[in-house]
């Protein structure tokens, strides 16, 4: 299970300030409390209008980078920014991210290839966000065949399938994880990951749908994930259902965290 730390977000009030004013003591620190807690992957998302996203972009690199050893994934739909960054990093970086949209995947897609890199998929077209299963599959099917084209792996590819908030389609989460199930079955060496909060948008008590989607998901074969990984009743979910699930070789996770003192 491979853990995407989703807080060093320009679109975050703290982190925004942080990078106007680069304030490096604030993007560290969130570095820091998210490795300690698990991150496999920092997310790094400058969030920035288009002038100034390519600068900030690499500051960010560059002061997570110098502060802690760990891969980034470089959180970009444009292709002057995660181009600047690629010659900046450490080691090789994920993207975040393609789409089924032409433009994204031709200015993103070749970047990806050549370097090397795990890429993240998500399952949109210039449509946006297909309604069923069957329409996520036949997008996510076309990214599959210009990935392998341009000589990308399967193993390097995790696809998003998107979830949209239960409180305006009821039928939501079922249909996210239908994708996830066949998306395992048809493309074995791909990978699964999501952000989950989507899922309780609008209701009461999303802290409680998020974490038993995360279960759910899981159960149906997402491989990754992008949380928040500092948040205790997340953490506590997700190594308790990998351990149920026989993900966690020995309960060694599970326990380490325990003795940590990582679990309540």
């Amino acid at each position: 299970m491979k853990i995407i730390g989703e807080k060093i977000n320009g679109t975050r009030k703290s982190v925004a300030a942080a990078i106007v004013t680069r304030n490096a003591e604030v993007i560290i620190a969130l570095a820091k409390a998210q490795i300690e807690c698990g991150a496999d992957f920092l997310d790094i998302n400058a969030g920035s209008t288009p002038d100034h996203e390519t600068e900030d972009l690499v500051w960010l690199v560059h002061t997570v980078q110098n502060a802690v050893n760990v891969k980034l994934c470089l959180d970009s739909s444009r292709p002057e920014p995660l181009r600047a960054a690629l010659k900046e990093v450490n080691q090789t970086p994920m993207i975040n991210s393609i789409s089924g949209e032409p433009k994204r995947l031709n200015d993103v897609l070749p970047l990806a290839a050549e370097h090397g890199c795990e890429l993240i998929a998500l399952a949109l077209d210039e449509g946006g966000i297909p309604k069923t299963a069957d329409k996520r599959l036949e997008v996510i099917r076309s990214m599959i065949k210009l990935t392998r084209e341009q000589g990308l792996p399967d193993e390097k590819l995790y696809i998003d399938p998107l979830i949209l908030s239960i409180a305006t389609d009821g039928d939501a989460g079922k249909t996210t994880l239908d994708v996830i199930r066949r998306v395992c079955e048809e493309f074995p060496r791909v990978h699964i990951t999501m952000g989950l909060s989507n899922v309780s948008f609008g209701l009461p008590k999303r802290a409680l749908i998020n974490r038993t989607f995360l279960t759910l998901a899981l159960a149906a074969g997402m491989d990754s994930a992008i949380i928040d990984p500092t948040e205790p009743t997340m953490r506590e979910i997700l190594l308790a259902t990998q351990l149920i699930l026989g993900q966690d070789r020995f309960c060694r996770n599970y326990t380490k965290a325990c003795r940590s003192g990582l679990l309540s």
